[in-house]
């Protein structure tokens, strides 16, 4: 929190030394409106992709979780049903999941179903979140 106030306050005071700036350039004559507006413009662009590579990074650094293997056991899901559990989470359907893994729909269909009541969710995206809570997928 500290981190974000800080830079902020920076910012602002950015923005205020720049504004600074370009009313003495305009009482002084030596710069036109537009040139100064361009830089002001700039410089800001320049802070912006700072911040949003900055974010990023952070973002990347946050998804990459370890697996909990261990509760991927405790909640008795089986090998089969994990996978059909990340191809659900990836966004195919029953079918596509299907042919994918060289199984039938119906078998899908059971595997989607029992990993429904393993954790006690009651749609596909419901199972979705809470693996992700559970950092099992």
């Amino acid at each position: 929190m500290k981190k974000t106030v800080i830079v902020f306050s920076l910012l602002i005071l950015a923005l205020l030394v720049l504004f600074q700036f370009s009313r003495y350039t305009l009482v002084s004559g030596d710069l036109q409106t537009e040139y100064v507006m361009a830089i002001i413009a700039i410089i800001f662009f320049g802070i912006g992709i700072f911040i949003n590579k900055k974010t990023q990074n952070k973002q990347q650094a946050s998804t990459k979780k370890e697996i909990d293997y261990q509760k991927i056991e405790d909640l008795g899901l089986s090998k089969r049903e994990y996978e059909v559990l990340q191809e659900v989470a990836s966004g195919l359907s029953n079918q596509e999941i299907a042919d994918k893994l060289f199984v039938s729909e119906s078998t899908i269909k059971t595997h989607v179903s029992n990993v429904l009541v393993k954790l006690n969710a009651k749609r596909r995206t419901q199972a979705i979140q809470i693996s992700k809570a559970l950092n099992i997928i």
